[in-house]
C-alpha cells in the first residue's frame, strides 16, 4: 500500500440496523478498488470483515473490523460495525476513530431502529454524517419513502438527495448525480444523458441541493440571492462546508451487491467527509485540556480503541494516532501508567491481515502488537510528552449470568479467560460475589454475553456452565424462637 499523508486519509465508521447490507457494501468496494477479485458472502463466511468464528456461526457483525481502500490518491479508512445493539461498544469504539460515520439504510425497510440509534450517537458528537440508500434493485424498493422516513423519524430537515435513482427493483439501473446533473449508468458508472421520464425530478431535487449548499455558505447565499447561478464548484465548496459542520446530511443511493452507484460513493467519501487535520479531538496534557489537531508535527498520541488477544499473535492493539508518528523501533508510553515501550511490530490492517508498516502518520489507523498492560481506550504518547486522549464511555452492562468451571483444569483457567474477553470488549465485565460464592459474567444482552462463554471456550480454551444468578438475600431467619402473648379485651 502506497503511503499517504494526514490530508489524504479519511476515516469512515459504517453504520446502521443490523442486515442493511453493511458487510455486503465494504465487500462491493473492495471488489470494485481491485483489492480482491471475487466478492465474498455474509451466509458463506467469507466476507473479509467477518474473520471471527463467531461471527460464521451466527452469520452477523460481531466486531467492528477496520478495511482500507484506496481511491484516487486517497486511502479511505472504513471501519464496519455491527448493528445488532448487543454489542453497541463496537459502535462507540468506531465512532471514536472516525470522523464521520456512513449510515447504511434499506430502500425496502426504511429507517429502522438501528438507523436512529446510530444517528443520535453521531449528532451527539457532532460527527458529519452520510447515508447510503442500499439495495435499490430489491423488490418494493423506493427511494423516496427511505428519504422521507428518515426524516420523519429523526427529525432533520437537512436530510439533502445528492442523487435520485434511475428505476428501482428489477429497474434499477444507475443515479442521477443532481450536482453536475448527469446520470451515471450500470456497475461501470457509464457517463449519458439523464432520461427524459426524470428529468423533471432531477431538476426539481436540484433545486433543494443548491439551496442547502448556499444556505451553508455566507458569500454563496448572498450571491444566491442575487439571482446569480451558483457554479458547481461553489456548490460543492458549500455542501463540503455544510457536511462539515453537522448542517447537511447527504443521501446517496445504489446496491452493493449489484455494484451500482458505489463509483459516486467513495468520490462522495472523499469529497465529503473531513480529512483528519479538518477536526480536533479533546485531551489532557499537565492537567490542562488541550485540542489535538491530527498534526504530523504535532506531540505524539495514538488512542488504543479496538484491543484483540490472540493466542498465536498475542495482544493486537487498534491505534488510531491523532497527533505525531509513531514508527517501528520507536519508544513510546503509556500515558496510564507512564512505562516505556519500544515499538517492535507495526501493521497496517485490513480485516484479519497484517501487513508490515515502517510509520503511522497522524490520522491513520494501524495495529501495534505484543505491547504488555496496554488496553482500550489508553493513549500512547511519547515518553518525555504524557498526554492523554479523551476515551469515550461505555454503557454500563445490563444482563448478567453466573459462570462455573465446568472441570477443575477449566477452575484455573477461567479467571485469565475472562480478563481477556473483558479486556477485548468494554462492554463487559465480571465480578466474584462473596454472599453467594458465584462468579457473574455481565453484559449488553443475552447474545452478547452467549459470544463472550462461546469465545473463552473456542479462544482460551475454557469451558464454563451458564446459570440464572442467586440473590444475595442479606436478611435471613437464623434460628427457631417461641413467644406468648395474652390480649385483654377491655370494654
Amino acid at each position: 500500500m502506497a503511503k499517504y499523508k494526514t490530508e489524504q486519509i479519511r476515516n469512515v465508521a459504517l453504520l446502521g440496523h443490523g442486515g442493511a447490507g453493511k458487510t455486503t457494501l465494504t465487500e462491493a468496494l473492495l471488489y470494485k478498488t481491485g483489492v480482491i477479485t471475487r466478492m465474498g458472502r455474509v451466509e458463506d463466511g467469507s466476507t473479509v470483515s467477518d474473520w471471527d468464528a463467531e461471527e460464521h456461526r451466527r452469520g452477523i457483525s460481531i466486531n467492528l473490523s477496520v478495511i482500507p481502500i484506496e481511491f484516487e490518491n486517497t486511502k479511505i479508512n472504513l471501519i464496519d460495525a455491527p448493528g445488532y445493539q448487543d454489542f453497541v461498544g463496537e459502535v462507540i469504539s468506531a465512532l471514536h476513530a472516525a470522523e464521520a460515520g456512513l449510515l447504511v439504510v434499506d430502500a425496502v425497510a426504511g429507517c429502522q431502529v438501528g438507523t436512529e440509534l446510530a444517528y443520535d450517537r453521531l449528532r451527539e458528537l457532532q460527527k458529519p454524517r452520510i447515508v447510503f440508500v442500499n439495495r435499490m434493485d430489491r423488490e418494493n424498493a423506493n427511494f423516496a419513502n427511505a428519504v422521507q422516513s428518515m426524516r420523519t423519524t429523526l427529525g432533520d430537515e437537512k436530510i439533502v438527495p445528492f442523487q435520485i435513482p434511475i428505476g428501482s427493483a428489477d429497474s434499477f439501473k444507475g443515479i442521477v448525480g443532481l450536482i453536475e446533473m448527469k446520470a451515471y449508468l450500470g456497475p461501470e458508472g457509464k457517463e449519458a444523458p439523464i432520461p427524459a421520464e426524470f428529468l423533471a425530478d432531477a431538476e426539481a431535487a436540484r433545486v433543494a441541493l443548491v439551496e442547502a449548499a448556499a444556505e451553508a455558505d455566507d458569500e454563496l447565499i448572498m450571491k444566491y440571492l442575487e439571482g446569480e447561478e451558483l457554479t458547481i464548484d461553489e456548490v460543492r465548496h458549500g455542501l463540503h462546508v455544510g457536511v462539515k459542520n453537522c448542517a447537511i446530511t447527504p443521501v446517496y443511493c445504489g446496491t452493493a451487491t449489484g455494484g451500482i452507484g458505489l463509483e459516486r460513493l467513495m468520490q462522495a467519501l472523499r469529497r465529503y467527509v473531513p480529512a483528519p487535520n479538518e477536526r480536533s479531538v479533546a485531551g489532557v496534557k499537565g492537567g490542562a485540556e488541550i485540542l489535538l489537531n491530527s498534526d504530523v508535527n504535532g506531540p505524539v498520541a495514538g488512542a488504543v480503541f479496538k484491543t484483540i488477544i490472540d493466542r498465536y499473535i498475542g495482544r493486537m492493539n487498534y491505534v488510531r494516532v491523532f497527533s505525531g508518528k509513531i514508527a517501528r523501533d520507536a519508544q513510546i508510553a503509556n500515558a496510564r501508567t507512564g512505562k516505556s515501550v519500544r515499538v517492535a511490530n507495526l501493521f497496517s490492517v485490513r480485516g484479519k491481515d497484517l501487513q508490515n508498516l515502517d510509520e503511522l502518520v497522524a490520522g491513520d489507523i494501524g495495529v501495534i502488537t505484543k505491547l504488555d498492560d496496554v488496553q482500550t481506550g489508553d493513549t500512547m504518547c511519547a515518553p518525555d510528552q504524557l498526554l492523554t486522549v479523551t476515551p469515550p464511555s461505555y454503557p454500563r452492562p445490563l444482563y448478567s449470568v453466573a459462570v462455573a468451571p465446568m472441570t477443575q483444569a477449566d477452575s484455573a483457567k477461567m479467571g485469565p479467560s475472562l480478563t481477556s474477553v473483558c479486556e477485548e470488549d468494554p462492554t463487559l465485565r465480571f465480578q466474584t460475589i462473596s454472599a453467594t460464592k458465584q462468579t457473574v459474567l455481565q453484559g449488553m444482552g443475552e447474545a452478547h454475553v452467549d459470544v463472550a462463554v462461546h469465545r473463552m471456550s473456542q479462544k482460551f480454551g475454557t469451558n464454563v456452565e451458564v446459570a440464572v444468578p442467586k440473590v444475595p438475600y442479606q436478611e435471613t431467619i437464623t434460628k427457631t424462637a417461641s413467644a406468648q402473648y395474652r390480649h385483654k379485651k377491655q370494654t
